[in-house]
């Protein structure tokens, strides 16, 4: 991953927790598009409500989130997600797995590696 002036790493590395970030976003309730959206802004995860709307897709279609249209006493109906069994799973082992990725990653960026030739992990 190469990153150049406009952020892409930065950008890949959101993509990367989108997924797991919006399923916590549901571990307690169902939500709607517009606010997960909105939520996952304000976290600096997503750019926007444009890339919501393919994420919550994805999630659909791996079984992870389940829809259902409701009434919105300021418009039309809205569409909420919920966290399916699946997608429970899907959130537990992503939390699972975490610490030791973001320690590993912490590691190679924090400390410095050692000197050339000195690989003590050979």
């Amino acid at each position: 991953m190469v990153q150049d002036h406009d952020g892409t790493a930065l950008a890949q590395l959101r993509r990367g927790v989108a997924e797991p970030c919006t399923l916590a976003l549901l571990e307690h309730g169902e939500r709607y598009g517009f606010e997960l959206a909105r939520a996952l802004a304000r976290a600096g995860i997503i750019a926007g409500e444009g890339t919501m709307y393919p994420l919550l897709a994805r999630l659909r279609e791996a079984g992870w989130v389940e829809t259902a249209w409701k009434p919105s006493a300021e418009g039309p109906p809205r569409r909420y997600y919920r966290l399916t069994p699946a997608g429970r799973r899907a959130l537990d082992r992503f939390r699972d797995e975490w610490p030791a990725f973001r320690d590993a990653v912490d590691r190679m960026l924090v400390t410095p590696p050692p000197p050339r030739g000195e690989d003590h992990g050979s």
